[in-house]
């Protein structure tokens, strides 16, 4: 992991644990509370996942390409990472965005002649979104749950660029898109520590958009914190995997896997 991420992270649990010291003495409940009103939550966070890919065409053979946490940091162009939830009552409704541009230039000599000198940039787009109808099982002093019904869909666009620096108009463009809706269920919970203003954050879903090479997972849990009734942190490991099937009679299948820490400011109102 990069020295900079893993900085990064040691700071950010100190941090939690200074503010939970300091927190400690205050009557601050991590559990939501349920009544016949509306509440509202926006999430902002970063989330540093590594990248793994497997790509098959049918055949025996198969293609794998990954892409480090510090690979990513390094060549990250943009992003954007929010999330949101409504309730009312019993019920309500969570909203998860998260997109990320990765580019990456360099260059090379067509068959080792410098005359020949040619410039390439590969692109990686990546964006998630979930959406889900929610409705709470359980809901006590120390334990919180909801169950979840909703959609989620991924989309990878990769694109590469190849042009002769001495004539850029003589130039090689490609690009391939690869989209997928899936219906999920799951869970989203939080648990109490010790009757004080921590708390374990547990989330949980699977599901399919049809077919045996179509399906996706996600999972997170970590630590986190209410600093007042309206402010939350949280640090936690967050995992995504899904299978894209495409192509004539499926014939090719894209495996992924997005892993890695995740830090969430949660603004309650």
């Amino acid at each position: 992991m990069n020295k900079k991420i893993l900085s990064a992270l040691i700071a950010a649990c100190a941090l939690f644990a200074s503010i939970g010291s300091a927190n400690a003495a205050d009557d601050v409940s991590p559990i939501p509370k349920i009544a016949d009103e509306w509440r509202f939550s926006v999430s902002p966070y970063a989330w540093l996942p590594q990248v793994n890919t497997t790509v098959s065409a049918g055949g025996p053979g198969s293609k794998n390409a990954d892409i480090s946490m510090n690979s990513l940091v390094n060549n990250l162009k943009s992003g954007v990472m929010i999330a949101g939830e409504a309730h009312y009552g019993k019920w309500g409704v969570m909203a998860d965005f998260a997109s990320a541009t990765l580019q990456k230039s360099g260059g090379f000599n067509f068959k080792g002649d410098p005359q020949y000198r040619a410039g390439d940039k590969s692109t990686l787009q990546a964006t998630l979104f979930n959406f889900v109808g929610t409705y709470n099982v359980l809901s006590n002093q120390d334990a919180y749950l909801d169950a979840l019904l909703g959609v989620r869909w991924v989309s990878l666009t990769t694109s590469f660029d190849v042009a002769l620096q001495a004539d850029p108009s003589i130039r090689l463009s490609a690009s391939s898109a690869t989209p997928a809706t899936y219906g999920v269920v799951g869970f989203n919970s939080r648990y109490r520590i010790m009757g004080s203003n921590w708390y374990v954050p547990l989330y949980a879903d699977i599901g399919t958009g049809g077919g045996t090479n179509h399906n996706t997972w996600q999972a997170s849990t970590g630590v986190g914190v209410a600093l007042t009734k309206m402010v939350d942190l949280s640090l936690t490991y967050r995992a995504i995997g899904f299978d894209i099937k495409s192509g004539n009679n499926d014939s090719s299948l894209l495996k992924g896997l997005f892993h890695g820490p995740q830090v969430m400011a949660t603004f309650n109102f």
